[in-house]
C-alpha cells in the first residue's frame, strides 16, 4: 500500500470512521466498508464487504460508478437476495438431510432450492443453480444423468426418507390427502384409475401428511394409482409412529369401509361426510349449541351412534351462499324439484364423523384448520409438474416425490415467515422471492459486494426479521 493511501486511511480512522478497507486492483485503489456477521450454519463469523468508491490521490474518495465497477475483473454476478432466502428456508431440515443422505444431500439440497424458484427440468438445474449465490460452495455434479441416478438412490432409500419424515412429525393434528398425478410411462406403480374428469388413464397416487398446527408438510408416499382407501395410508406409514395423533381426513375418501378401517387401527380421526350420505338423516336438525369461528355464528348438535360420534354444524352465511346457487340451478333447469328438495335442506350444513368424544368446537376448528393446509397439496403437485410424465421406473418416481417434498418444505417455511409477520394475505412466497431476486452479489474471488437493496425488499427483510441484507451505513 502506498504511503498516501495509508495516510488517507489513518485520517479517516482519526475522524472516527471505521470499518474501511482499501484494495488495490489494476494499479488503482478501491474502498470498501467491511462488516462481519454470524453464520448460523457454519457456526463462525463471515466477512461481508460493500463497495464505497475509488480512492484518487488528488480528489480523495470518488463515489461508486459503473465505470469503476467495470475495472474490477474478473468478476461474477449472482442473484443474492432470493438465494439467501432459499438457503434460510432449508436451515431447519438441512442437518437431518445430511445425516439421512450423507452421499447425496448436496444434490437433493440444490434440487429443492432450485425448484422453489419455479419448475426446472433436470437438464436445466445446473444453469439455474449457477445464477444463485452460494456462500458455502456446495457445487455438486448437476448433469442430468447424475441427477437421475440421485433420484433413484433417494427413491430406494426408505430409511433415509423415514429419518426426515420422523423429524417433521410435529404436532397433534395431521391433514391427510390422497391425490393423483398422471403419467405416460409404463411403471409398475402406475395403474389405471379414476380421476375427477371421469377418465381412465395411467396415474400414480400420492399420500401427503401435513401438520395442521405447524402448517408444514410431514410425509409423502407414492402408491398405485388404482388405490383410494385408508388401508393404503395405514400400510404406507406402518413404520411411522402415529400414536397420539389425530388424522383430519378429506371427505373425498369418506366411506363406511374406511371409517371401519380407522376404527380398528385405533387412530383418532375426524372425517367429513359426503353430502349424499344417509348419516345426515340420523342427526337432529335442530341445533343444541353454538360457537363462533372467525366472527361467524355456527350452530351445532352432537350424537353418538355405536363407537362413532356425529358432529352436525350449520353455518348461516354458508347456507345463504349455497341456497343461492341451488335456486339458480333450479331456475336454469339443471335441477328438478325432487333433486332441489333433497339438497336444499343440507345447504350450509356440515356433518363430521369421529371416534373421539370431545368438544364440538374443537372438532370444527380441526376441520377448518385442514382447509388452511390444502393449498400445500396444490403447491406440491405444481413442483412435480411434467417430469413425472416421463419417468420410466418406480425408483425415480419415489425419488422425484421426495425431492418435490423438500421443495414444499422450504416453500412452507417461507410461508410461515410471512404468516408470523402478518404479511401472508398480501405477499406470497413467490412474491417475496421475486422482490429479493433484484439484489445481486458481485465477487472477484477475493471480495464480495452486495448491490443496492430496493426499498421494498429492505422493508420486507426488516418486517420478517430475516436480516439478509447489509444494513445502511454498515
Amino acid at each position: 500500500m502506498e504511503k498516501w493511501v495509508a495516510e488517507w486511511l489513518a485520517a479517516q480512522r482519526k475522524k472516527g470512521i471505521r470499518q474501511l478497507e482499501v484494495k488495490r486492483s489494476n494499479n488503482a485503489y478501491y474502498v470498501y466498508r467491511s462488516t462481519t456477521h454470524w453464520d448460523r450454519e457454519l457456526k463462525k463469523r463471515r466477512k461481508t464487504s460493500k463497495y464505497v468508491g475509488r480512492l484518487d490521490r488528488e480528489k480523495g474518495l470518488v463515489g461508486s460508478s459503473r465505470k469503476v465497477l467495470s475495472a474490477i475483473h474478473p468478476r461474477s454476478v449472482f442473484r443474492y437476495g432470493d438465494a439467501m432466502l432459499l438457503r434460510r428456508s432449508m436451515e431447519g431440515i438441512l442437518p437431518v438431510l445430511r445425516e439421512a443422505f450423507p452421499d447425496i444431500w448436496r444434490e437433493l439440497y440444490v434440487l429443492s432450492l432450485v425448484r422453489m424458484t419455479g419448475y426446472v427440468p433436470l437438464k436445466r438445474v445446473r444453469a439455474r443453480w449457477e445464477k444463485l449465490y452460494d456462500p458455502h460452495s456446495v457445487a455438486p455434479p448437476l448433469d442430468p444423468s447424475h441427477l437421475s441416478d440421485v433420484l433413484r438412490i433417494a427413491g430406494t432409500d426408505r430409511d433415509g426418507q423415514r429419518k426426515v419424515f420422523d423429524a417433521l412429525m410435529k404436532g397433534e393434528q395431521f391433514a391427510y390427502d390422497l391425490t393423483a398425478v398422471f403419467t405416460r410411462s409404463t411403471m409398475n406403480i402406475a395403474d389405471l384409475g379414476h380421476n375427477r374428469n371421469g377418465l381412465h388413464v395411467p396415474q400414480v397416487k400420492l399420500i401427503l401428511l401435513s401438520s395442521v398446527s405447524e402448517h408444514m408438510p410431514s410425509m409423502v408416499r407414492a402408491v398405485p394409482g388404482s388405490i383410494s382407501d385408508v388401508s393404503t395410508l395405514l400400510k404406507s406409514i406402518e413404520d411411522t409412529d402415529l400414536s397420539g395423533i389425530i388424522l383430519v381426513i378429506d371427505r373425498g375418501i369418506f366411506s363406511e369401509e374406511n371409517m371401519d378401517e380407522l376404527m380398528e387401527s385405533g387412530i383418532r380421526f375426524i372425517m367429513p361426510a359426503r353430502r349424499n350420505s344417509l348419516l345426515y338423516g340420523r342427526v337432529a336438525r335442530r341445533p343444541t349449541g353454538h360457537l363462533f369461528y372467525q366472527d361467524r355464528l355456527v350452530r351445532f348438535s352432537k350424537r353418538r351412534i355405536g363407537r362413532r360420534f356425529l358432529y352436525f354444524y350449520q353455518d348461516s352465511i354458508l347456507r345463504t351462499e349455497e341456497e343461492k346457487t341451488l335456486y339458480g340451478m333450479l331456475d336454469e333447469g339443471k335441477l328438478d324439484r325432487a333433486e332441489f328438495d333433497g339438497r336444499v335442506w343440507k345447504a350450509g350444513r356440515i356433518l363430521i364423523i369421529s371416534n373421539m368424544d370431545t368438544d364440538a368446537k374443537h372438532v370444527y376448528e380441526m376441520y377448518k384448520g385442514r382447509e388452511e393446509v390444502e393449498q400445500q397439496f396444490d403447491t406440491f403437485k405444481s413442483t412435480l409438474h411434467s417430469d413425472i410424465m416421463y419417468l420410466r421406473d418406480d425408483e425415480a418416481v419415489f425419488g422425484h416425490m421426495f425431492a418435490a417434498f423438500l421443495s414444499l418444505y422450504g416453500y412452507c417455511t417461507i410461508q410461515n415467515m410471512l404468516r408470523r409477520a402478518a404479511l401472508l394475505e398480501k405477499v406470497s412466497p413467490a412474491d417475496l422471492l421475486e422482490e429479493f431476486s433484484s439484489v445481486y452479489a458481485i465477487t472477484d474471488g477475493e471480495r464480495m459486494l452486495v448491490t443496492e437493496v430496493p426499498k421494498k425488499a429492505r422493508e420486507l427483510d426488516e418486517q420478517l426479521g430475516t436480516n439478509l441484507f447489509p444494513k445502511n451505513g454498515s
